[in-house]
């Protein structure tokens, strides 16, 4: 593949402020960030630090592999939700590496709320045991929660089945799970590692049971201490519910480590080469890519610094312009990149159907990168058939069996964002960088469709309706579709797998690379084509 030519200039003014602008926007994101995983009520550090518990980061740092990456998962899960109550869903996600593994996590975070699950803590889980499936990768639960937060169950019930079903569906396919019971596990929660393969339980501090001591006192009248009702040695010597009780969260994950160990290895999917560096800094990306979505940028420009040598073979370069297709290497993996540069029109929708097509004749893992308004409108593009082409596109995509990973690097709007591989089809992973927004439509178009609509309302009701109240509804609905199309409002509801940096989009896709190449993709099924 030949290196790819850049046109960029970082050494002019103009280039200098975007990089300053963009800049700014990722130092809120890591600010945000830190609070995020860090930030903790005093009272709860305390009450840890009496019950000899270690903060949920300091067991991860002994768990997994010294100088490997820990990708998380949604680290601003639930960040404007619950009045802030619940940073991260009270929840930590993510694949490293143990015993020179790839293992998926989920480690509850008891130093917020006793690590009680909330509504968003359920779909965190389940959207890591989905990684964990439709990657073949065992998975470690950290356990130390308080259950379902009280004040909203109905938010947690219903929906916490799945957690236990995808539990059973990882047993079902032979991927082991291994629990570390660190605190108590409670009620629909005994489950998590109930249905694991191996269960590590800490003497006094973890313990198992559907109903605690008070609730069996009030059920029953039996008074009953928490080490005898579900503590490690009952759990390990007489009930059978656990496997290995240990002294200390230090050896229960030197022994988590030891259990990881003894799985086996498997061969890796795809074409693979020894991986170089890209050519061009990956810093300059923050000058390449505008904060502000309606700034055109060319696409190679990002790819040209995130690939391995800068290097990339463009496919039908003189066709289908908007969007950038072609092939390339990621830390040694070849994979076929999609790339928007603008508006999907016609032959682009067309070019990226052929080309995901492709991709799965040859094996090809995909990579999308968003950046688009959506399909062209109007009454020639509809005569031309550009819903029945965008509709070729997204049959594409349903028929993929190749894996899909998408970033969100400034808009993602309207239909568009299906065909680039939103999170309806199933990619692997999807992150998004801090600048970007996604919606139905952008947030001045959704300011004046809905203002309208409104403003016609509120007119049949008062024709009197004064400048300063039309001034008033459409700033307040403008300030609702701003926030709404912000990158943290939908990381927090969990449309996407979480925010990243610019600068870690290389590592991410790695790191989804070498976990996806555990399963050897499926042969591709299309359904029928509108031709």
């Amino acid at each position: 593949m030949r290196r790819m030519q850049t046109q960029i200039r970082p050494e002019t003014a103009e280039f200098k402020q975007a990089s300053a602008q963009m800049q700014e926007v990722v130092k809120r994101f890591h600010d945000m960030q830190d609070k995020a995983r860090h930030q903790r009520p005093q009272r709860d550090l305390d009450r840890l630090k009496r019950q000899g518990k270690m903060l949920v980061r300091q067991r991860l740092e002994l768990l997994l592999d010294p100088g490997t990456p820990f990708l998380e998962f949604s680290s601003l899960a639930a960040n404007d939700l619950y009045d802030g109550q619940a940073p991260g869903a009270n929840i930590i996600t993510g694949v490293g590496v143990i015993s020179g593994r790839e293992v998926v996590i989920h480690a509850d975070d008891s130093s917020n709320k006793g690590g009680a699950w909330y509504p968003m803590s359920v779909p965190k889980i389940v959207r890591a045991l989905e990684f964990a499936l439709e990657n073949n990768l065992p998975v470690v639960h950290i356990c130390d929660s308080a259950g379902g937060y009280l004040e909203d169950m109905s938010g947690v019930f219903a929906p916490g089945g799945r957690v236990f079903r995808n539990q059973c569906m990882l047993s079902k396919k032979g991927i082991p799970q291994v629990a570390i019971v660190c605190g108590h596990c409670t009620a629909g929660g005994a489950y998590v590692p109930a249905l694991c393969e191996h269960t590590i339980i800490v003497r006094d501090t973890g313990a198992i049971f559907l109903g605690g001591p008070p609730l069996v006192k009030a059920a029953t009248g039996e008074e009953v201490s928490v080490n005898d009702l579900g503590g490690a040695d009952m759990h390990t010597s007489i009930s059978g519910t656990g496997d290995y009780p240990v002294d200390s969260e230090e050896a229960a994950m030197i022994l988590a480590r030891e259990i990881v160990g003894t799985f086996p290895r498997k061969p890796r999917a795809f074409d693979w080469s020894a991986p170089e560096a890209p050519y061009y800094d990956p810093k300059e990306i923050y000058g390449i890519v505008p904060v502000d979505y309606h700034v055109r940028f060319d696409m190679r420009e990002v790819i040209a610094r995130i690939v391995d040598g800068s290097r990339f073979h463009e496919y039908q370069p003189d066709y289908g312009t908007t969007l950038v297709t072609g092939y390339a290497r990621i830390w040694g993996c070849k994979v076929g990149i999609l790339g928007n540069n603008g508006v999907l029109f016609n032959d682009s929708s067309l070019k990226a159907a052929h080309f995901i097509q492709l991709c799965n004749q040859n094996g090809t893992p995909l990579i999308f990168l968003q950046n688009t308004t959506g399909y062209m409108i109007g009454r020639e593009y509809e005569e031309r058939g550009i819903t029945k082409d965008g509709a070729k596109m997204l049959m594409a995509q349903a028929g993929s069996e190749v894996p899909k990973l998408t970033v969100l690097t400034s808009g993602a709007f309207g239909a568009g964002y299906y065909g680039m591989c939103g999170r309806a089809w199933d990619p692997r992973l999807i992150m998004s960088w801090p600048s970007s927004q996604m919606g139905v439509m952008g947030p001045e178009q959704a300011a004046r469709t809905l203002g309208d609509v409104k403003l016609a309302q509120m007119r049949r009701a008062d024709p009197d309706l004064s400048e300063e109240a039309v001034k008033e509804l459409r700033d307040r609905v403008r300030a609702k579709a701003e926030n709404e199309t912000s990158a943290y409002w939908f990381t927090s509801r969990m449309h996407d797998d979480g925010i990243i940096d610019p600068l870690d989009t290389r590592n991410m896709l790695g790191i989804a690379l070498t976990c996806a190449a555990g399963v050897t993709p499926n042969a591709p099924h299309y359904g029928v084509y509108r031709m």
